[in-house]
């Protein structure tokens, strides 16, 4: 199976590795919006603040869990818990992607990859 991220040594990129590699990549964006040195950013945050906005795009929690990759839909009903208060601001926050409403259809290439054909 084909790793999304790898390493120098083109190895699978391990959580650490991921993470210096983010906190690379702050440092660098916080010289143009010093507004970042002030924020916690992690692989968790960014996986959240991007299940949240899949969320806000599509109404489908379905969708979130199948992005997240949960095995149970349970899991993924936390999106649906946060404090209403928070949710709304952090919702009026960011600036929503381009997505349409639609089905998803992965491409027999990558559900091919997933089974490791």
């Amino acid at each position: 199976m084909a790793e999304l991220f790898v390493n120098a040594r083109n190895q699978p990129m391990t959580r650490s590795g991921f993470e210096h590699i983010l906190k690379k990549h702050v440092q660098i964006a916080a010289k143009q919006c010093p507004s970042l040195t002030q924020k916690r950013i992690s692989p968790h945050s960014l996986r959240h603040g991007a299940a949240m906005a899949v969320l806000q795009a599509t109404h489908d929690i379905r969708k979130v869990s199948l992005w997240l990759g949960h095995a149970d839909i349970q899991t993924t009903e936390v999106y649906l818990h946060a404090d209403p208060t928070e949710k709304l601001e952090t919702m009026s926050a960011v600036v929503p992607p381009t997505l349409k409403r639609g089905q998803f259809r992965a491409p027999d290439k990558l559900i091919a990859s997933l089974r490791g054909d």
